[in-house]
């Protein structure tokens, strides 16, 4: 499926239970944000290795993905409201980011550059 098949299937969903007029920006808005931090609980305490490890937890392995569809649902859903097109945001943002995080600069690198006076 491709991201626009997936936001329309959303709509219908949507559409069919008469949601639309819940479905405001501020309203998707919230939701990801509260789907986001339901994701990141999962991670909240695991060490670095753990969280590596989380996939090979089923129970786990469940919840992750059932989160990560959660917020993935809620993201296209914004998206379709607000009209943005997220895979031509993505690419430019990508290409920000190719002017903005150098490899000569940013390589190998959590610090960003410009905090090293680069």
């Amino acid at each position: 499926m491709t991201l626009s098949s997936l936001q329309h299937a959303l709509a219908r969903f949507a559409v069919e239970r008469d949601w639309e007029q819940f479905h405001t920006p501020k309203n998707l808005a919230m939701a990801l944000a509260g789907e986001s931090g339901e994701l990141l609980e999962i991670f909240q305490w695991l060490t670095p290795e753990q969280s590596a490890q989380v996939m090979q937890d089923d129970e786990r392995a469940v919840q992750v993905r059932e989160e990560m569809a959660d917020v993935l649902a809620y993201l296209l859903r914004l998206a379709d409201v607000l009209d943005v097109d997220l895979e031509r945001a993505l690419v430019e943002k990508i290409e920000k980011n190719r002017g903005k995080y150098p490899v000569h600069l940013a390589r190998g690198s959590a610090v960003k550059y410009t905090q090293l006076g680069g």
